[in-house]
């Protein structure tokens, strides 16, 4: 300013000044996917070694996957990773230079949320078919 104030702004942008859009949930949901799919791969590890341990072991995992809310974690294992996959290739994709213009980032991360849905419906039911559930 000329009379040397300054405006009252803030020093660093923070959540409560952007306006959310589908871009940056991509990017935060991408994060915690990745997160999810590590806590995933803890329990993919014991459910193995159960496994392999013999039927006493195994029982009461197949329990907790067979529950209401083992089938829950499953199918949120699922969708972390379809989603993470999906932006995966979103990503390799901008790093061929293409798909940074706004109309085209906003499109392909509705895309990695609808198509992520869709392949853990299609995933989870093949899943369940094969099992003889559904």
């Amino acid at each position: 300013m000329a009379d040397g104030t300054r405006a009252a702004r803030p020093l660093s942008p923070h959540l409560q000044i952007w306006r959310w859009t589908v871009t940056m949930a991509a990017s935060i949901t991408h994060r915690a996917t990745g997160l999810a799919l590590s806590a995933g791969a803890a329990l993919l590890s014991a459910w193995l070694v159960a496994a392999a341990l013999g039927p006493q072991a195994y029982a009461p995992v197949a329990a907790f996957v067979d529950s209401p809310f083992g089938l829950v974690v499953l199918a949120g294992f699922c969708w972390s990773l379809t989603f993470h996959a999906l932006n995966g290739l979103r990503h390799l994709y901008w790093d061929a230079g293409r798909g940074f213009a706004l109309k085209h980032a906003t499109m392909t991360a509705w895309l990695v949320y609808i198509g992520s849905i869709i392949l853990t419906v299609i995933v989870f039911a093949a899943g369940l078919a094969a099992k003889g559930g559904a």
